[in-house]
């Protein structure tokens, strides 16, 4: 067997084991990778073989992979990851960058990535955009296992170790009331009165409800919401339906305006105002779809045309 050939099986067995290692299913793994589950099957004893190691757990169905074969799982990441850099690398000195960057943001900062993708497709019209709503835990995940690449949530005490952020915007707050209701006449509204409106909030397991829980415990307030949801489009179609308040961040605003019979009121101000900023993995050598995205994004001012699109805050 030739060089080449030696070397496009073993591509190819990586890229099966790290579809398993994803799906967790010998069936949905071949799937995914167009092969039938024997064909899978084959190809990953025969890199077990070659590595003499035994790398995946087998009892009637798939149990999982042995230490030994986590570490392999995890060197397929990374091999695949570089072979996928090389390829965009060389993509971008022949014909200008073409690749697709990967991105996972969590659900409260989707609303601001529109923006982010102009700025990146401005700058490189023929590379593509994919964004995934995501969880930061699940961000920090396939930012180590090379499955994104970059991330788009809050920088704090636990934005994940190994990576690099770039601020992208701090978050403000401002609260959407019926145009009826008598806090519409307030020119702000204090925290701890806007906890008593029947409210519309996000689930208390994200980060941006334990974001408003701090501030309300702040002013001495507990929110106690009549729909909790996981998602932003859910929160807005309960305020646009049923006409519940909401605590909302100025970027869903920005995406999707005020539902009519609403009115926005600002917040009092609290300090400091939250981050959410870009993160990639800080490892070398570095990506070239990494690179151009955070050349796009650095000194990027999101926060200036956040605030140019918000709506006006309408007089009570």
């Amino acid at each position: 067997m030739t060089c080449r050939a030696r070397s496009d099986v073993l591509i190819r067995q990586l890229e099966y084991l790290v579809a398993l290692g994803r799906e967790q299913h010998f069936g949905r793994a071949a799937a995914v990778c167009y092969v039938s589950q024997p064909a899978l099957s084959a190809a990953i004893r025969k890199l077990e073989n070659e590595l003499d190691v035994t790398i995946v757990l087998r009892g009637r169905r798939f149990e999982g992979f042995t230490d030994e074969g986590r570490r392999v799982v995890g060197w397929a990441h990374r091999i695949l990851a570089e072979r996928d850099a090389l390829l965009a690398d060389l993509d971008r000195m022949r014909n200008g960058l073409r690749a697709t960057v990967r991105i996972g943001a969590i659900p409260t900062a989707v609303p601001a990535t529109p923006l982010m993708s102009s700025l990146f497709s401005t700058r490189y019209p023929l590379a593509r955009v994919r964004i995934e709503s995501l969880s930061s835990r699940e961000i920090s995940r396939r930012l180590a296992e090379f499955e994104l690449d970059a991330g788009v949530t809050y920088l704090d005490n636990d934005t994940p170790p190994g990576t690099r952020s770039v601020e992208l915007y701090r978050e403000r707050y401002r609260l959407l009331v019926p145009a009826d209701d008598e806090l519409a006449r307030e020119s702000v509204v204090e925290w701890a009165a806007a906890a008593a409106l029947p409210h519309c909030a996000l689930m208390s397991t994200m980060r941006n409800r334990r974001v408003l829980d701090a501030n309300m415990a702040a002013a001495g307030a507990t929110l106690v919401p009549v729909v909790e949801t996981d998602t932003v489009g859910a929160l807005y179609a309960h305020i646009a339906t049923r006409r519940l308040a909401s605590i909302v961040a100025h970027t869903w605003l920005h995406a999707f305006g005020v539902p009519e019979g609403m009115c926005v009121r600002p917040l009092a101000e609290v300090r400091p105002r939250p981050a959410v900023g870009l993160i990639v993995s800080d490892r070398e050598p570095t990506s070239i779809v990494v690179d151009a995205l955070v050349d796009a994004l650095s000194g990027a001012d999101l926060s200036e045309a956040l605030e140019r699109s918000l709506p006006p805050v309408i007089p009570g």
